[in-house]
């Protein structure tokens, strides 16, 4: 049984294993600034907003209680299912999505890399959820960021022993909340979401509040643009068996110093950073400007065909996209169009959701309607529809 925060060290490899994992973690971070320069600020912020959506459905999938993108925006709208397990993933959903703007705000007040961050990501979900939502399949109540008083066995692996809890908390803060370069940050960020998850601090929900933490940590880095949640769910059973091994115990005099394996940490750390790699990689691909323009311009052809759009509308909704908002008068000149067909042709790119706006006269801004995902952001929900 472990009681003592010694057991779980090491908390991060040993430094002179990490110089090939530093300089993959500093290429994701230049290849992530790179990504804030492909779109302006408003269409990021409305991306950002699209991945909230995101990381709700690849968190809760993990866990084995997602619901479809469209269940998903459509209890965003306050339209829930007449299926009541329908529409309890729907309010799970919603929830997680809440949930990640507070985690977001709750940043700038506490460290996301201090150990009480994980009370505040539990609280913001389960907080939302009626005691029925929050009701596991063997009737446990789980009480928001309350750590657990039960021993728990988690597969093979036994975490502390829940009085010890608040000491290997302070050792956790100790170790992963200090200011550090970029590049260290993102190698300390993932052996910390091993090790919260080895603390396995709540009785549960310990998987999506340590995501959140996660998000919250990364969001200096991803700024909202692209997420791990993707990557983990698109591979479960690695995600937990990379996870797994990083639980083991010490294999030997080669493998570090600490009570666990090092070489199971570098593994979790190997693993983490593919992620990124790949997901960073993933939304790069997608918003590329060539790139986007030809999706923008199949995308208008396509509801062109369907008597929806004027192939005119093409050219000015790309410009929101790469140079921001604009006036309506603004877009309907770049239409070429005369006045009225010009307005008519504004009023039916609002109506597909290619273009948003706050009022009736305030200037227009690209936007990422559901409909539009399978084009514009190919394979963001895999095949899911």
């Amino acid at each position: 049984m472990y009681d003592s925060p010694q057991q779980f060290l090491p908390l991060l490899p040993a430094e002179h294993t990490l110089g090939p994992y530093l300089e993959r973690a500093s290429a994701v971070v230049d290849q992530a600034a790179e990504l804030g320069g492909l779109a302006h600020s408003s269409t990021r912020a409305a991306l950002h907003e699209l991945l909230r959506s995101m990381n709700s459905y690849y968190s809760n999938r993990i866990e084995g209680q997602s619901t479809t993108p469209r269940n998903i925006e459509a209890a965003l709208h306050d339209k829930y299912s007449d299926r009541p397990e329908i529409a309890q993933l729907q309010r799970i959903a919603v929830a997680h999505i809440e949930a990640e703007k507070e985690v977001e705000a709750q940043a700038a007040n506490v460290p996301p890399l201090n150990a009480e961050f994980i009370k505040i990501a539990h609280r913001a979900l389960y907080g939302r959820l009626a005691p029925a939502d929050r009701t596991t399949k063997d009737g446990l109540v789980v009480e928001p960021e309350k750590l657990r008083e039960i021993d728990v066995t988690v597969g093979r692996h036994h975490p502390p022993a829940w009085q010890s809890l608040p000491r290997f908390m302070e050792t956790f803060t100790a170790h992963y909340d200090r200011q550090r370069t970029s590049d260290s940050r993102l190698i300390a960020i993932a052996c910390a979401h091993h090790r919260m998850a080895w603390m396995h601090p709540f009785a549960d929900g310990n998987g999506r509040a340590t995501r959140l933490q996660t998000h919250a940590a990364m969001l200096p880095i991803t700024r909202g643009l692209w997420s791990v949640n993707r990557g983990l769910a698109r591979g479960v059973r690695d995600y937990y068996g990379y996870l797994a091994a990083a639980d083991s115990p010490r294999q030997g005099d080669l493998d570090g110093r600490g009570n666990l394996t090092q070489k199971g940490l570098l593994q979790w750390v190997d693993y983490f950073l593919h992620v990124c790699e790949d997901q960073v990689a993933y939304m790069r691909g997608m918003l590329a400007l060539d790139s986007m323009k030809e999706k923008i311009n199949a995308l208008v052809l396509i509801e062109t065909a369907k008597g929806r759009l004027r192939v005119e509308a093409a050219l000015p909704i790309y410009h929101l996209f790469a140079a921001g908002p604009a006036t309506r008068g603004e877009f309907i000149q770049m239409t070429g169009l005369g006045e009225r067909t010009g307005r008519s042709a504004l009023s039916a790119a609002l109506k597909c959701g290619l273009v948003a706006s706050d009022t009736s006269h305030a200037p227009v801004r690209f936007a990422f309607p559901l409909e539009s995902l399978p084009i514009l952001l190919p394979a963001l929900y895999g095949t899911e529809e």
